[in-house]
């Protein structure tokens, strides 16, 4: 089949992905960075409720949950994004209680970020533990942003 070449795919940007653990984050818990930037999409690493010395925001899914969108807000900020430019988050949660608290923090972050109502697409997740057992939620995201 023949098309014709305003239909056909843009190809992939021939440079490498490039990497960055931008300042004002706690360091990666692992072998990991914290973004990879592939042409104009940007792919930020799971982000908990970790402040910059790697302590927990706080005992609670609302602090870390605040804490974890600072982190991937500012993440973002490193690259001239925000998160008006996420196309897609997914969220772990490790029990499903703390569903609505989750639910109420993000409302509350949304609100002040996204004020017109128009919000991500974001897969929540259950599951048994996060990286350490002081975990309580984890987001990741991905974004769209021009270079």
């Amino acid at each position: 089949m023949f098309t014709s070449p305003e239909t056909q795919p843009k190809p992939l940007p021939e440079t490498p992905p490039k990497y960055d653990n931008p300042p004002g984050l706690g360091r990666p818990l692992s072998a990991y960075s914290h973004l990879a930037r592939a042409g104009d999409l940007l792919f930020v690493a799971g982000q908990c409720g970790l402040t910059e010395d790697n302590s927990v925001a706080g005992s609670d899914v609302t602090s870390q949950t605040v804490r974890a969108y600072d982190n991937v807000r500012a993440i973002l900020a490193s690259q001239g994004a925000s998160l008006r430019d996420v196309v897609r988050f997914v969220t772990y949660l490790t029990s499903a209680d703390d569903i609505p608290a989750l639910y109420t923090a993000r409302d509350g972050y949304f609100a002040e970020h996204y004020p017109g109502g128009e919000y991500p697409p974001n897969t929540l997740l259950v599951v048994a533990r996060l990286v350490r057992p002081d975990l309580l939620v984890e987001i990741d995201a991905t974004a769209y942003r021009p270079c």
